[in-house]
């Protein structure tokens, strides 16, 4: 596989518009990102959709996620797609601006060191806090705390990650801010050392 570098890593067959990516980003096989922008060293699995979502640094995106998945006009006649894709089906129509133009406002934020399970659907306007764990298949409909761990349809919150004293002292410290060279000589202490010495020594 090739390394990561300062531009991303785009799989085969996957699908990118209106994208911003930071360094070490890696978008999946067959994945399809629209109108988005994910933060450095974040990475999407194979075959997620993301539309219209901020995207933090080290976020975790399984195979088959979907994030801010787009709607239906619910409140008219009809659900379906003529109403505002209209110039795909008659000549003398075109599309429904405003309809587009609502639809991208509703912008989905992740956090930054996030863990976004495989099948799970974040919807719009929703807010990932950073560091917490949305569990495989999951359907996210309301905002979720920094470092909670949340499961089920709709997702509710099963437990936290860390106390809420440390994972406060990790989001002052920040260390999705370090420099490549800083994580790097700092690897070993992650890989090994206990959160609360780890906060102790960085902090």
């Amino acid at each position: 596989m090739p390394k990561l570098g300062l531009e991303p890593l785009i799989h085969s067959g996957a699908q990118l518009t209106g994208v911003t990516c930071g360094h070490y980003v890696e978008i999946g096989e067959g994945s399809r990102v629209l109108f988005s922008e994910l933060g450095d060293y974040s990475y999407c699995d194979r075959y997620a959709e993301i539309a219209n979502a901020m995207i933090g640094k080290f976020a975790n995106i399984a195979a088959f996620s979907r994030i801010g998945p787009t709607d239906h006009p619910m409140s008219q006649a009809s659900l379906h797609h003529f109403l505002y894709r209209s110039s795909d089906y008659w000549d003398d129509a075109s599309i429904d601006e405003s309809f587009f133009e609502h639809r991208a406002s509703r912008v989905a934020h992740i956090g930054h060191d996030t863990w976004i399970g495989h099948n799970a659907v974040i919807m719009p306007e929703v807010t990932i806090g950073h560091g917490a764990v949305v569990a495989s298949s999951a359907v996210v409909t309301k905002n979720v705390d920094p470092y909670s761990i949340v499961a089920g349809i709709p997702a509710k919150p099963i437990r936290d990650r860390f106390a809420r004293t440390v994972a406060d002292k990790i989001m002052e410290m920040a260390w999705w801010d370090w420099d490549h060279a800083t994580l790097r000589e700092r690897l070993g202490d992650f890989r090994k050392m206990p959160i609360e010495a780890f906060i102790e020594k960085y902090a």
